[in-house]
């Protein structure tokens, strides 16, 4: 037998292979213990749903860069699932995904629709680039700005786009929604050029009044008080307590339909038109 002493290098090899030695019999001897548990799969609850429930639409009030950069740098703490450029000459439009579907983005902050509230948990928002108004602007009615512009290659590619997310999460079209919808004591975007009638009519995306419907009401409507005011607002969704005043809150959230739904006059003020557009909507979509 040879007896001669080990160099150093044979044996650290010798301590490294024992330790592989003691790894490998642990894994086997732990493979070799039984499971505590085994999942069952084979009873599914019905009580339950997907985490997406809306589709939130914004303008970013910024350009193409700066954009980007508010959307993805950690230091904005604000994100969302896509963005829609506007100034690039890329046929097709590209639209980029920031967020997978399938994660909470930062878009939506306070806000609530129905029972729901902080909409960031069960909706996917997309950004369009857009500049909004001129600051100097902001005292004026809504309908008096200029607010800048959407492309036709951005409404295309929204419109697809939209498609493809109700289709595939089943988002009912009173769940497609303007930022200003869901927030609108804070919030004015997509503003009163975002085309919502084309979305509805030519993408089958979102809520639109029957407009027929619209006409005839206009005819025969009582005058609502500022309580039936609020109480059909919340109806249909939008975040609002019945107070029997006409208030600052009712008038935004009013300003908020109507930037939706009535864009030519967003004054948040009653009138003939919003009523009648509002009340062919309840028939519409939540008929008593």
């Amino acid at each position: 037998m040879d007896q001669r002493p080990r160099s150093p290098s044979a044996l650290i090899r010798m301590a490294g292979e024992l330790r592989w030695s003691l790894c490998l019999l642990l894994l086997l001897l732990t493979a070799c213990q039984p499971s505590p548990y085994r999942l069952d799969t084979r009873h599914a609850s019905a009580s339950q749903n997907g985490r997406i429930a809306f589709l939130i639409l914004h303008y970013t009030d910024e350009d193409d860069a700066h954009s980007l950069r508010l959307l993805t740098e950690p230091r904005y703490k604000v994100s969302a699932h896509y963005l829609v450029p506007r100034d690039t000459d890329q046929h097709p439009l590209p639209v980029y995904q920031l967020v997978p579907d399938s994660q909470r983005a930062w878009h939506a902050g306070r806000s609530r629709w129905h029972q729901y509230a902080g909409l960031n948990a069960s909706s996917l928002g997309i950004e369009i680039v857009n500049l909004g108004y001129d600051e100097k602007e902001a005292a004026l009615p809504a309908h008096l700005r200029h607010w800048q512009s959407f492309t036709r290659a951005q409404i295309a590619a929204v419109g697809a786009l939209a498609r493809d997310l109700v289709r595939r999460y089943d988002i009912p079209p009173t769940q497609v929604l303007a930022h200003s919808d869901i927030a609108p004591e804070r919030k004015q975007d997509p503003g009163p050029l975002f085309p919502w009638r084309e979305l509805a009519l030519d993408y089958g995306v979102g809520a639109w009044p029957d407009e027929a419907r619209v006409a005839a009401l206009r005819q025969s409507l009582p005058a609502w008080d500022a309580l039936l005011w609020q109480q059909r607002l919340a109806r249909y969704g939008y975040g609002i307590t019945p107070s029997g005043r006409w208030d600052e809150q009712s008038r935004a959230v009013l300003c908020a339909f109507q930037l939706h739904f009535r864009p030519s006059l967003v004054s948040g003020e009653p009138d003939e038109e919003s009523q009648a557009i509002l009340m062919a909507l309840l028939e519409r979509y939540y008929p008593e």
